[in-house]
């Protein structure tokens, strides 16, 4: 702040007072003396007069009155002067102190006074006096010496009516405020010694503080009475200080609660819709406070009959709803009549009572001028006056029942200067020295100073008035400013802001003034950012009731602050001295809001103690450390000190809701695993309690594991209905494994109901039961889990000792029996460190640099010393976190991903919380609406080397699912140590080894029900370990780590979100979606030829014929051999009749042919084949073409025959640019010029190899193939080049960038679909399908996936739902298994109950291996046959709903086989169902699963489900339930409340879209029901994205079932016929008839029914329905 120039009149007095001085008379010897209270006579020394009528004796008292309170008075030795007559400080006569913590010396010349602290002789007050006096007046200046941290500050004590124009510690421009406070607060040093000097005069004053460091008083008045503090911490000083001038009173609990105010709302109508738009939206509010708008003409004890009428029934209502009324008073009182000409009584009877405050003559009532216009001042000082104004106040509450005043105005204030006559001229009114108060004019805004009230002249009792009102008004003083700011439009940031820093003032009151727009926090939005952030930290405020209330009540008691200032509680640190831009409520909550405009960082200091923030839990790494804290828009810091227990209870919107929710403690440990608190409780409005006794005290301790809550006074039985409910103990470094409590000392108890946190080290005790006035006691144990522990020696099943602690890990014996690893990381692993951190509204951004101190743990690799971490806020349900170097570039996944540009995610939408946490280095993030966190790698372990990259990350619970290809035996993942591997790999299913696909993606419950999905993109070889902690660590061995979360909520919907970013499922022609046929070892066409004519003869739906790598020339892409020549004319026969072809390719191209063989010579020419590296070599390698003019020996083994017959084969690298163009031309060649086809089912694409890694099964070099870490993987110590090709071979991007196979071996397969589906398309001109046997996310977007060579077992039954299941979460939802398996004979019992699954896979196909017994549906028997064609005529009759259905994901993403817990993730059950699973949300499939059984179990989600073969409702909802099964029967249920559409089945899909549809509408309990049906050419390319589609909504609203056309691009007529609709549940009354409304006209339509089992039937088939245009049927 600018230093202020003096006036001509400060320099001539500041020089005079120099000169002047007095001379002390004996004082020097008596006060030498050890004497506590002494008398001095000082005398005047002649010198020149400023102002005249100066004092030539003055008398000097002083007291020791306490160890550490000294005082010393100046008062005129020969006239009363006025003393300030204070309602507390009387004369001292309590006992002498024996001994005192400070002395005192007087200097004689210049005289002074020095008070000394005796422990560390520290002059804290050193004194120079200077006095002259005219008249009544008298003036003096006072220096203290003291430490203070502003410069040349000038500050003006005289109590005035101004606006405050500024939030600072000071007024803009020095100008004095309301209110007259002289007490001031230094610190000496940073052992916490402190002192407080308090000035006892109420005279105008000002004070100048300057750099010396000196203060410097002037006074212009009373008498100088000071009393100096001692004490040992700065809250010493305070807490004496109070228990001098009083200890603050006792608030009502619901003062505490939030107010509502705003000066002229207008009218009450204005009032109410405030009300009752903040109750709408949630907020906590206990408080309406009106200002003086609704008074008549702002009269005191008036409102407004005609703005305000029905005013107390309004306050009635407020108190209907827990809410309290206060309302505004100020002293002036009109003098004129009431609106309606009656007198104003309440002006009469004060005059009556004589209680005004009259001008100079005594009697005449000064008048000034107001809010009410001429108005006279009650003069509160008057014993009179005080019951007239209680007297006022009670007759007013008669008709309005407010609950309490606030009273205004009272400096005291007036609009004229003076009075209505003006002031006289004289030294009261016109003092010789007027401080540097406003207008340099005393009675500016006020009443002269001449005129007199009972305690004397207005010129000494001026900055009294207010405090007299109080007084007489018993008002509780709390501490708060105008929230969001009185004067002036306040902006949505602003008030925002304000509302998060105002949630914690302790009297927390939004208010405003006239002309400015509305600023309660419901004005902003019911969902605006200001309302929620306003709703959550007023509910803190409220949860923390207790502890703030508790805090006044030491207040109260013992004089401590409420709303502390840092250095009170850390004085040790010197920089807690200057931060004023934090506070904290007690000892124990720091608060740190935002202060600037446009600001989400802040810095601030924390200090030195534990820390944990308030809204998590968690720790703070932070101590004694400035921090750049990121508090985004809706954020405060909040952080609660450990040491400490704070009383808590459940919120609600007002305190009358909230005082009855249960309590709670928090328990935040100390680094000595200690902490204490107490509580105080009332009926928090009664007087006087603490004095009576009633009310309930508690001390509560925690240490060594145990918590004392110790109930030390229970004198308030009502409040013994409470009860202590929930106990959340912060800090606890161990797994919890029991709690014990008990009442009183009894016997400890287990209590089961708690959770421990490991993230975040909580405690969190529920369902106690400790009720308010009993002592109680809980106890913990805590064990370092072996769950805890993570493996700190991947590199083998068991880890040698030896090698373990070589490594620098740590070790522990006999753990054989259990599968907790004997190697593991020491808990404090911390390899690298946080060296910078960025947080932004778009995401974090944090450098890592290894901490070479600490890396003592050698893992295998060289680590990379530099990372940066990013953290993207792509949308507000999805974000990215990357970890990769900075300095140099490593392989990154070249898969494009659908994600935004630039974030989408604003602040208040993100669903999810991110930080950065530091020792340990992890990533944390939280779901924000439950406060799990879902992903924690602040976990031992953390490694990024060259080739060994490993983080693991904490569950938010056991159930996940997902990472693939690789066979498990449920559907959620086994978290007892196991380690899964994943490396693309000809390898049939099997438990635990790594197949053919590879998808690091997850999906995971969170305990309340909520689903998120985590993506790792990175595609080298890993292995994922799952433990029952629960946790999961991923190993990698390449690229960077690169994660996308989706948060969901809901599975299905976190499911969506992921098909959004990977790109959502290929949508199918309708004619995939018919039941398939394929196997390999057709000898000739003839044998396919007697498959298809019997399949047809059976009438057994059917609409695919395949043919395996068995009509190849030599399994050489691209011929026909010459066993099927007949082949083509074959396919072209089928596909006239309605059938389609799908042939089989393989990658590998032969190089041995002695005849041209295209494929490979324009592949040569087009430089398409994977090389090794910085060569023009292939890499050569053998799977399934042979040799040119070789006698095939099939009697010998596969081995054999690779080394007798296979030809050297050459891999197209199909990321090259040249590739797919050549893949095309030779697809389009073969269709043309040798066979039709319908669709492309693409094997071995892994890629598989005969050989490992080339023809003679060596690579060169051994660091790629042998890498420092095998993942876990089939064949693990073979290397990566087992069954493949070398990785060290070389693959070029598009953009012409060189990679090793190393890292995209894993996406060989996923580069070789979309090629094949564009050639496909641009080949046949239709849609097809593409079926790929290696996967990789996004690959669903062009292909489907069988899955796999399985085998002719029953467990394989249930491995096909999981693998399907899984793929639906990948994005690959057109998947299925080789029904009736592909390896070993199947059997007639299960190809049956296979058939039956299978007739519900979206992929449905029948496929087995050569030189098994056929398994095609007729090649069983009759019965078999009848079994197939009638399951298979259900799977065709519900194709449109299925179809729908493929639409609808591919459209939006999500499942179409889908896991129960997607529909009915609050069924807990739900989530470990795998033996079931619906299509879509309508249709439950429960197969048969086991030999031989005629009954299955399945569990009943919680809907309305009936039998699909029946139609009935089976009764049966939210359990499990045991179904009868017959062997020809699976058993299917339609959910009520879903509309299936459906159509007559035929031979093949080509006649049965040509049948009427049909509908089944299955209601629910309300009797309604919606369905969708989408329907488009079948074929086509690009229907719903070039718009040319067909998509309507039906809807059942009780009896009446209607269509709506949504989209009308596509119409076949003969297609959309309408015939019979089957109603489900219609309801118990009969239905008498049936009317159609189509195309404007209504007919009434056949129908029978069953209306004992609620079955209506309705035959639209003579009507001529056509789905393209809207119908209604109702019936009656």
């Amino acid at each position: 702040m600018a230093r202020k120039k003096f006036s001509g009149l400060e320099i001539s007095l500041i020089v005079l007072f120099v000169i002047v001085t007095i001379i002390a008379i004996a004082l020097v010897a008596v006060l030498a003396t050890k004497t506590p209270a002494v008398e001095a006579k000082l005398k005047r020394i002649p010198s020149p007069t400023v102002f005249g009528g100066d004092l030539d004796n003055v008398l000097l008292t002083t007291q020791s009155q306490t160890v550490n309170r000294f005082r010393f008075k100046i008062t005129d030795l020969n006239n009363a002067r006025f003393k300030v007559p204070h309602q507390y400080i009387q004369e001292f006569t309590g006992p002498v102190p024996s001994e005192t913590a400070y002395e005192v010396q007087v200097t004689e010349i210049p005289f002074s006074i020095k008070v000394i602290r005796k422990s560390n002789r520290r002059t804290f007050a050193a004194s120079a006096l200077h006095f002259c006096s005219s008249l009544n007046s008298f003036g003096n200046t006072f220096h203290t010496s003291f430490s203070y941290r502003e410069f040349h500050l000038r500050s003006s004590y005289f109590s005035a009516d101004m606006y405050l124009v500024c939030y600072a510690p000071y007024s803009q421009n020095n100008n004095n405020l309301y209110g007259h406070q002289t007490f001031f607060m230094c610190i000496e040093d940073t052992s916490g010694k402190s002192f407080g000097v308090f000035l006892l005069n109420s005279n105008a004053m000002e004070i100048l503080i300057q750099p010396t460091p000196i203060v410097t008083y002037r006074v212009i008045g009373g008498i100088l009475d000071f009393y100096i503090i001692l004490g040992d911490t700065p809250e010493q000083v305070v807490q004496q200080y109070q228990e001098l001038v009083g200890l603050p009173a006792m608030p009502a609990y619901w003062s505490l609660g939030f107010q509502l105010s705003r000066w002229n709302y207008g009218s009450l109508d204005v009032v109410k819709e405030v009300v009752k738009r903040n109750r709408d939206a949630g907020i906590p509010f206990d408080t309406q406070v009106t200002d003086i708008d609704y008074m008549e003409e702002k009269k005191d004890f008036t409102y407004d009959q005609v703005a305000f009428q029905g005013l107390p029934e309004f306050v009635q209502d407020l108190h209907d709803h827990g809410q309290k009324y206060v309302i505004i008073l100020d002293p002036a009182i009109s003098i004129e009549k009431r609106i309606n000409g009656a007198d104003y009584e309440t002006y009469d009877r004060g005059s009556a009572a004589g209680v005004w405050v009259n001008e100079s003559d005594g009697f005449t009532p000064i008048i000034g001028e107001v809010w009410p216009g001429l108005t006279v001042y009650p003069d509160f000082t008057n014993p009179t006056c005080i019951d007239w104004w209680a007297n006022e106040c009670s007759i007013f509450y008669q008709g309005v029942k407010y609950d309490g005043l606030w009273i205004d105005m009272n400096e005291v204030s007036s609009f004229i200067q003076g009075s209505k006559k003006g002031c006289n001229e004289n030294k009261l009114n016109y003092p010789p020295f007027t401080p540097d108060i406003l207008d340099k004019l005393l009675y500016s805004k006020t009443i002269c100073m001449d005129s007199v009230q009972t305690w004397g002249k207005q010129y000494d009792v001026h900055s009294l008035y207010g405090y007299s009102m109080a007084i007489a008004t018993e008002k509780v003083y709390r501490v708060g400013a105008d929230i969001c700011g009185f004067v002036g439009e306040t902006t949505e940031e602003l008030c925002r802001r304000w509302m998060q820093l105002g949630a914690f003032y302790p009297f927390s009151r939004n208010h405003n003034a006239d002309v400015y727009q509305h600023q309660d926090p419901a004005f902003f939005g019911q969902n605006s950012l200001l309302v929620n952030s306003s709703r959550h930290y007023l509910s803190i405020r409220y949860t923390l009731l207790p502890f703030l209330y508790t805090l006044f009540y030491r207040a109260h008691m013992f004089g401590e602050t409420v709303a502390r200032p840092v250095l009170h509680e850390f004085y040790e640190d010197t920089n807690s001295w200057i931060e004023d831009l934090e506070f904290m409520w007690g000892p124990a909550l720091l608060i740190t809001p935002v202060l600037r405009q446009g600001v989400d960082t802040v810095s601030a200091y924390i200090p030195d103690a534990t820390w944990y923030d308030y809204e998590t839990g968690a720790k703070r790494p932070w101590r004694k450390q400035r921090v750049n804290m990121y508090l985004p828009a809706d954020k405060i810091g909040l952080h609660l000190r450990g040491g400490y227990i704070i009383p808590i209870q459940e919120p609600d919107v007002t305190t009358t809701a909230s005082r009855k929710n249960p309590l709670g403690l928090i328990v935040a440990l100390d680094e000595n695993n200690a902490a204490a608190g107490d509580l105080f409780w009332d009926d928090g409005e009664t007087k006087n309690t603490i004095q009576s006794g009633s009310y309930i005290l508690y001390r509560f301790s925690a240490s060594n594991n145990t918590l004392n809550i110790e109930c030390t006074h229970s004198g308030y039985q009502e409040g013994t209905t409470l009860a202590f409910q929930t106990i959340k103990i912060l800090g606890l470094t161990d797994t919890v494994t029991e709690v014990l409590v008990a009442e009183n000392g009894q016997q400890m108890a287990a209590h089961r109901n708690f959770t421990y946190d490991p993230s975040n080290q909580i405690l969190l005790i529920k369902n106690l039961n400790f009720n308010l006035g009993k002592s109680f006691n809980v106890q913990w144990n805590q064990v370092y889990s072996e769950n805890e522990t993570f493996n700190c020696y991947p590199d083998a099943d068991s880890a040698p000792e030896a090698e373990c602690k070589q490594r620098g890990c740590l070790w522990r014996a006999g753990v054989s029996l259990s599968k907790e690893p004997e190697c593991y990381f020491p808990r404090q692993d911390n390899p690298y460190l946080v060296k910078s951190m960025h947080y932004s509204s778009t995401g974090i951004t944090a450098d890592l640099e290894l901490n070479a101190a600490n890396a003592r743990i050698k893992l295998p690799s060289e680590p990379i010393s530099t990372l940066r971490v990013e953290v993207k806020y792509h949308k507000d349900e999805m974000l990215q976190f990357k970890i990769y170097d900075p300095l140099n570039k490593r392989y990154e996944v070249p898969v494009p991903l659908n994600i935004p540009t630039t974030p989408t995610s604003s602040h208040e939408n993100r669903l999810y919380d991110v930080e950065i946490k530091e020792n340990p280095f992890g990533i944390q993030i939280r779901r924000r609406s439950s406060g799990r966190v879902i992903w924690d790698s602040r976990l031992p372990g953390f490694a990024f080397n060259d080739q060994f990259i490993q983080i693991s990350t904490r569950l938010p619970s056991e159930y996940i699912y997902g990472f693939g290809e690789v066979e498990h035996t449920a559907f959620k993942r086994d978290l007892n140590w196991n380690t899964w591997g994943m490396f693309t790999r000809d390898q049939p299913p099997g438990y635990k080894l790594n197949s053919y696909g590879f998808h690091p993606y997850y999906m995971a419950l969170e305990e309340e029900g909520n689903a998120h999905g985590v993506l790792l993109l990175n595609s080298n070889a890993m292995d994922v370990t799952f433990q029952p902690t629960p946790a999961l660590t991923y190993r990698t061995i390449g690229g960077i780590l690169d994660f996308y979360m989706f948060l969901g909520p809901t599975p299905e919907v976190a499911t969506q979100q992921y098909h959004e970013v990977i790109g959502r499922p290929v949508m199918p022609p309708y004619w995939a979606l018919g039941f398939q046929l394929c196997r390999y070892g057709y000898r000739n066409t003839s044998q396919i030829v007697e498959v298809y004519e019997g399949m047809v003869a059976a009438q057994i739906p059917y609409d695919v014929q395949y043919t395996d790598i068995d009509y190849m020339e030599r399994q050489l892409d691209f011929t026909i051999d010459d066993e099927f020549s007949e082949l083509p004319q074959f396919v072209d026969r089928i596909r006239g009749e309605g059938m389609k072809y799908i042939i089989i390719l393989d990658p590998a191209i032969s190089g041995n042919e002695t005849k041209p063989y295209p494929a490979f010579t324009r592949g040569i020419e087009k430089d398409v084949f994977v090389k090794w590296p910085n060569t023009s070599d292939i890499c050569w390698a053998k799977v399934w073409p042979d040799l040119p003019n070789v006698t095939i020996d099939e009697t010998i083994t596969e081995d054999e025959a690779v080394n007798a017959s296979r030809a050297h084969v050459a891999f197209p690298d199909f990321f090259r640019n040249a590739t797919a163009g050549w893949w095309e031309r030779e697809i389009i060649d073969f269709y043309t010029d040798q066979m039709k086809f319908d669709g492309l089912w693409i094997d071995m694409n892994e890629p598989s190899s005969f050989v490992n890694g080339t023809t003679s099964n060596q690579c060169r070099n051994e660091r790629l193939n042998y890498p420092p870490y095998s993942p876990a993987l089939t064949k693990r110590y073979e290397g990566l080049h087992f069954r493949t090709m070398c990785m060290e071979t070389e693959q070029i991007l598009s953009d012409g960038s060189s990679v090793l196979h190393y890292d995209v071996h894993n996406l060989y397969g996923w580069s070789q679909i979309k090629p094949t589906y564009d050639a496909l398309q641009k080949t046949t001109g239709k849609r097809g399908i593409v079926i790929s046997r290696s996967t990789y996310p996004t690959a669903g977007r062009w292909s489907g996936h069988w899955l796999g060579d399985n085998y002719a077992r029953w467990d394989n039954l249930d491995k096909s739902i999981i693998g399907m299941m899984e793929f639906s979460l990948f994005g690959i939802s057109y998947t299925g298994a080789d029904i009736c398996g592909f390896f070993n004979d199947s059997e007639y019992h299960l190809c049956t109950r296979w058939t039956q699954l299978g007739a519900f896979y979206p992929y449905s196909r029948n496929h087995n291996i050569a030189f098994t017994r056929r398994q095609d549906p007729v090649s069983w028997n009759e019965t078999f046959a009848t079994m197939a064609r009638d399951v298979l005529n259900i799977r065709y009759n519900l194709l449109p709903y299925f179809y729908t259905q493929m639409h609808d994901i591919h459209a939006h993403g999500g499942t179409v086989i889908r896991p129960l817990m997607h529909e009915f993730f609050d069924e807990k059950e739900t989530w470990d169902v795998f033996e079931q699973f619906l299509w879509g949300p309508a249709f439950m499939v429960t197969p048969v699963l086991t030999p031989y059984a005629e009954s299955v179990r399945g569990y009943v989600p919680n809907a309305r489900w009936f039998d699909y073969h029946t139609g009935l409702d089976i009764g049966v909802r939210g359990q499990f339930h045991v179904f009868n099964a017959p062997f020809d029967t699976i058993n299917l249920h339609v959910r009520g409340g879903h509309i299936l559409p459906c159509q007559e089945p035929a031979q093949n899909t080509h006649f049965s879209r040509q049948n009427h549809m049909k509908l089944i509408v299955a209601a629910d309990d309300n009797q309604m029901a919606q369905g969708t049906l989408f329907w488009d050419d079948g074929d086509s390319i690009d229907t719903y994205e070039r718009d040319l589609y067909f998509l309507a909504q039906f809807n059942l609203n009780k009896t009446t079932l209607t269509s709506t056309i949504l989209k009308n691009g596509y119409i076949n007529k003969s297609e959309m016929i309408l015939g019979l609709i089957y109603v489900l549940g219609k309801g118990n009354t009969p239905v008498n008839a049936v009317n159609l409304i189509y195309k404007e006209n209504t007919v009434s339509v056949t129908f029978n029914q069953d209306a004992a089992n609620q079955l209506l039937t309705i035959d639209l088939r003579t009507e001529h329905v056509t789905l393209d245009e809207p119908f209604e049927i109702s019936w009656s």
